[in-house]
């Protein structure tokens, strides 16, 4: 059977197939040898060999799922150039999986790892819109209206965000939000804080879909249940 090689990245734990594609533009990808850059190319999971800098690329047939608790400090990637300390430094060394979205460097929370490319696409593209769920401790107190244009859509980076949910559910000097959005952008949830005038001093992710971070302490990592996989089909 011939799968693209976006496709055969991802099922085998190497990378998501967004990174698939620039690995694949920047040359780092061979079929037989011959290295690939032409993102249609297919390969057939028969006879053929594909190999991601030098190093043979197999297919898994076992499906991961994992949930992880990602400290701050850490990055949402699989390996960094410049030393930093990576998500999958927190599950066992080999597994062949890599994390789905951004979480970014100073947000901790729950990010979930897998080799399941069709997964991955679903819980990250816009169209299906699983909701992620934030609780952010920003400086001082949003006014209603503050809160009011937050939910409607604020102007951030030149484009306008989509509508979102914002509840304050505790305040003393600072207030601590909890905020719903089902867009990914880069920083979004700072830069909206930011947009109303209320910096993030600590952001934490807290819900992805249907799975939620719960009791699961920093840094720790488990498996997503049955339940958890079937909700994901469910409802994204």
């Amino acid at each position: 059977m011939e799968i693209r090689l976006q496709k055969w990245l991802s099922q085998s734990g190497v990378a998501s197939r967004r990174k698939a594609e620039e690995l694949i533009r920047a040359g780092h990808v061979a079929v037989n040898g011959v290295t690939v850059t032409e993102l249609g190319t297919r390969a057939d999971t028969t006879c053929d060999t594909v190999t991601v800098k030098g190093q043979p690329c197999e297919l898994i047939s076992t499906k991961i799922y994992i949930a992880l608790h990602k400290p701050k400090g850490v990055v949402t990637t699989v390996s960094d150039q410049f030393g930093r300390p990576t998500v999958m430094d927190y599950i066992p060394s080999g597994t062949p999986c890599y994390p789905v979205g951004r979480l970014d460097y100073e947000t901790s929370g729950l990010i979930i790892l897998t080799n399941d490319g069709d997964f991955a696409q679903r819980l990250t593209h816009p169209k299906h819109g699983a909701t992620k769920t934030y609780v952010a401790t920003v400086k001082g107190i949003p006014t209603r209206e503050s809160l009011q244009s937050f939910r409607k859509g604020l102007m951030i980076d030149g484009q306008l965000t989509a509508p979102c949910e914002v509840e304050i559910v505790k305040k003393d000097q600072n207030a601590k939000l909890s905020i719903k959005i089902q867009e990914g952008r880069n920083r979004q949830v700072r830069k909206m804080c930011d947009a109303i005038g209320h910096a993030v001093v600590s952001l934490k992710r807290v819900e992805v879909g249907p799975v939620k971070l719960g009791s699961l302490g920093v840094g720790e990592w488990r498996y997503l249940t049955a339940a958890e996989k079937q909700s994901y089909k469910d409802v994204i």
